[in-house]
């Protein structure tokens, strides 16, 4: 028979919180197992009333989805924490981007909505913009306009079972040519499929198509993700949450 462990169990889940956070700066090379432990540090110091799985490693309710690849930033990152006490979603928000590091900025914090089914679900798309410093507007417009036009454009992307060619064409809805600041910049929607489309999967398809190569190191940014619709816009997956907000009578606990 199996042993039970010790103690009382851990208080259930009380309420659900959706967060949208920032990787910027220098943090976005961190790994997302280092950005997941500095949020969860982050989460203590700010005395955030966490709900604990049971068993004999009792483990945070936190749910990651989608990170951006080490290495891009993002003003899009999501996670779902489940708390013991109810908070007031504003209050936690301030409060643990105030114990995070300046480079990692929490934007947003709402209730889970009863009945709206899960943030997993709502995300099926990402929004990026890749600056590409040292190539000409022209340049980038024309590999783009190739690379649309091609069925298929296979490149060899680096998995952890080593070199495994991939479809880069088939996830990307749309994509165009910029003009920046002292830079072209590409803007693309590209579905998650699997294996995942990153941007630099996107820039070895334009080399490959239209012997593009950028002089210096791209800055990717992952904008915005969500569920994409039949008009191509990409719906906030919070959008949902903040619908069925109802006011509680419930107090709130103190951050």
């Amino acid at each position: 028979m199996a042993r039970q462990p010790d103690g009382p169990p851990p208080p259930p889940t009380v309420q659900k919180l959706r967060i949208r956070y920032a990787k910027r700066g220098r943090l976005r090379f961190a790994s997302h197992r280092d950005l997941a432990r500095t949020l969860e540090r982050a989460l203590r110091r700010a005395q955030v009333p966490m709900a604990f799985s049971a068993g004999f490693s009792p483990h945070p309710k936190i749910s990651y989805l989608g990170a951006a690849p080490t290495g891009a930033a993002s003003e899009a990152e999501y996670l779902e924490i489940g708390l013991s006490v109810r908070c007031d979603p504003e209050a936690v928000r301030a409060a643990l981007d105030a114990a995070l590091p300046e480079d990692v900025a929490v934007l947003d914090c709402v209730e889970a909505g009863e009945g709206t089914g899960s943030l997993a679900d709502r995300i099926d798309t990402s929004v990026w913009r890749v600056e590409l410093p040292g190539v000409a507007l022209a340049d980038l417009q024309s590999a783009v306009a190739a690379f649309l036009a091609s069925d298929v454009v296979t490149v060899a992307k680096r998995t952890k079972n080593g070199l495994k060619d991939i479809d880069a064409r088939e996830a990307v809805t749309s994509a165009s040519a910029v003009e920046g600041p002292g830079c072209a910049i590409l803007h693309m929607v590209v579905r998650q499929l699997t294996p995942a489309v990153r941007p630099d999967d996107v820039l070895a398809a334009l080399a490959a198509v239209a012997d593009l190569h950028p002089p210096l190191p791209a800055r990717a940014v992952r904008e915005a993700q969500g569920r994409l619709d039949d008009s191509g816009t990409v719906a906030d997956p919070l959008g949902p949450d903040r619908a069925a907000r109802i006011p509680h009578r419930e107090e709130h606990a103190a951050i």
